[in-house]
């Protein structure tokens, strides 16, 4: 890999509204020198588009006290090719950070389209508009996903682990994501770098999450279900973490070289963030409650062991997520380190203003 200064540049971060582009176009509004951060997003119903205007909220009020740095955010679907193509000719992105993508394991199970057109034509669009800047583009970093691991048996997880077994079609598309970015770093000479986010979480994060779901269930009373009878282990990384894992690689693109054939040896590269320590399902939940009570989401009576049920497994789920960060921390010397009642605890706090418990 080579480092790159990623001040002064124009990034395209895709999926700007969402968890992870919002806070990724906060921290690089407040961390960059002169630079120009497009953000672009189809503000899509998948899940409440109030708080993605609440994020953007957050965004624009950032980039206020920065006037250094510029933002601009359009309203687009990069499954639309001339919307991508047409961007990337008026903005010529240096970095692109493809964010955009339908999300969920279960979902994809009843609306399958949705996940082919964001996360595998989308994808392609945003690959095709790359190819088109040549060596204008320094790097493109794009979310892939510790689904890709399937059913894995061996852990923790490693990048160089076999991956051609998906449980889900949102997995397929991510791993069909790899196959098309190592394919048009060969043939193009494109750097790309793809990350496998294991289980993000944080305030503002995404409603169909399972703590979350858990949250809003728990404030009504409600019993929640812990799938696998409590047994699964997610190995949860706090939304901060991921941030700084991505501005980390965004400035190390795979180096270019050529080959003994004189075509290009792929610059490409595949990094793990998680934060390695699964933590059970049961154990988690009640972590959150805790939490919950202590931010007066929850009365002090709450009584949580009355409120779950635990249940089977569910069709596309694995047993645990474990990620094996050591190629993350050989070249960057970084690891995420949140434990897990920090990072719920900041969650419960945002929950508690946001929704004025």
């Amino acid at each position: 890999m080579q480092e790159i200064n990623i001040n002064q540049k124009i990034f395209l971060i895709t999926g700007a509204a969402g968890f992870i582009g919002a806070n990724l176009i906060c921290k690089l509004l407040s961390s960059t020198k002169n630079s120009t951060i497009i953000g672009i997003d189809n503000l899509n119903n998948y899940y409440d588009p109030i708080l993605k205007q609440y994020r953007l909220k957050s965004i624009r009020s950032v980039a206020v006290s920065n006037p250094s740095n510029k933002f601009s955010f359009i309203e687009g679907d990069i499954s639309d090719r001339k919307t991508v193509q047409s961007l990337f000719s008026s903005v010529s992105p240096s970095i692109v950070v493809n964010l955009a993508a339908q999300a969920g394991v279960r979902y994809s199970i009843i609306n399958p389209d949705a996940y082919i057109n964001s996360n595998v034509i989308g994808f392609y669009n945003i690959l095709e508009a790359c190819r088109g800047l040549e060596d204008h583009l320094e790097h493109l970093v794009y979310a892939s996903s510790s689904s890709v691991y399937g059913g894995n048996h061996k852990i923790p997880f490693q990048e160089s682990d076999f991956v051609d077994r998906p449980v889900s079609l949102y997995a397929a598309t991510k791993k069909s994501n790899e196959l098309l970015a190592h394919s048009y770093s060969k043939i193009y000479n494109i750097p790309t770098t793809g990350l496998r986010f294991f289980t993000v979480y944080g305030p503002a994060g995404r409603p169909d999450m399972a703590y979350f779901g858990f949250t809003d269930k728990l404030r009504r009373g409600e019993k929640i279900q812990i799938f696998n009878y409590g047994n699964c282990k997610r190995d949860f990384t706090f939304i901060d973490d991921i941030v700084e894992g991505v501005i980390q690689v965004m400035g190390a693109p795979p180096e270019k070289a050529l080959g003994e054939d004189g075509l290009p040896i792929p610059p490409y590269s595949i990094y793990n963030i998680g934060n390695s320590n699964p933590e059970s399902l049961l154990d988690f939940v009640r972590i959150l409650s805790e939490e919950l009570i202590r931010a007066e989401v929850l009365p002090d009576s709450f009584d949580f062991e009355s409120h779950k049920e635990l249940v089977p497994m569910q069709p596309g789920d694995v047993p645990v997520t474990y990620a094996d960060t050591g190629k993350l921390e050989a070249d960057f010397g970084f690891r995420p380190s949140t434990d897990l009642r920090t990072g719920l605890r900041a969650f419960a706090e945002w929950y508690k203003g946001y929704y004025k418990c």
